[in-house]
């Protein structure tokens, strides 16, 4: 039940950054900082649930 919800904080969170980095420090029209870092937090959140996927199975054996 946990694990949808730490995707969804840790995507928010890197997106939400890459949003204020990009109002920041960069033109009007750019939103790489918003890219870069919702697309790295999608990975980042994919292998925090792999890993505790594995974790239940091992504990589960």
């Amino acid at each position: 039940m946990g694990i949808p919800f730490q995707m969804g904080i840790v995507i928010f969170a890197f997106t939400y950054f890459g949003m204020w980095l990009d109002e920041k420090y960069s033109d009007e029209s750019s939103s790489l900082y918003t890219i870069i870092l919702s697309l790295l937090s999608v990975f980042i959140a994919l292998y925090n649930v792999i890993r505790q996927v594995k974790n239940i199975n091992n504990n589960n054996e």
